[in-house]
């Protein structure tokens, strides 16, 4: 019996549940900008836009999501593939390289978004 979906003590529901919730964020995220886009924007309109702060929270949101999501759907495949059944003691070592240079370059993304959004 699986206990733990992510190892962090988790039910296998608390992942399924913020995949849903992350979803649905990025989903109404990509319509909004796909609004502004298709509504014709030049860079003044965009800057301003984004000079507001609920777009900026609403963006930040959208990539704290896509983070989310991201770190549950790789995990989940590399769990599924990368196996001590599957290739050995190799699998293991390869599995968690890879989950930490993930878990890495998702923290450098937010980073930067968080640096783009509110820097000066």
């Amino acid at each position: 019996m699986v206990t733990a979906a992510t190892s962090y003590g988790r039910s296998g529901v608390a992942d399924w549940i913020a995949q849903r919730v992350s979803g649905i964020i990025l989903l109404a995220y990509f319509l909004f900008i796909g609004y502004v886009l298709l509504s014709g924007v030049d860079y003044a309109s965009w800057k301003a836009l984004f000079a507001q702060t609920w777009v900026k929270i609403f963006s930040l949101m959208a990539v704290l999501s896509l983070a989310a999501h991201a770190w549950i759907g790789l995990w989940s495949v590399l769990t599924d593939y990368l196996t001590e059944r599957m290739m050995g003691t190799t699998g293991n070592v390869l599995r968690l390289v890879l989950q930490v240079l993930i878990g890495i370059t998702l923290f450098v993304y937010v980073v930067w978004t968080v640096q783009i959004l509110w820097g000066y």
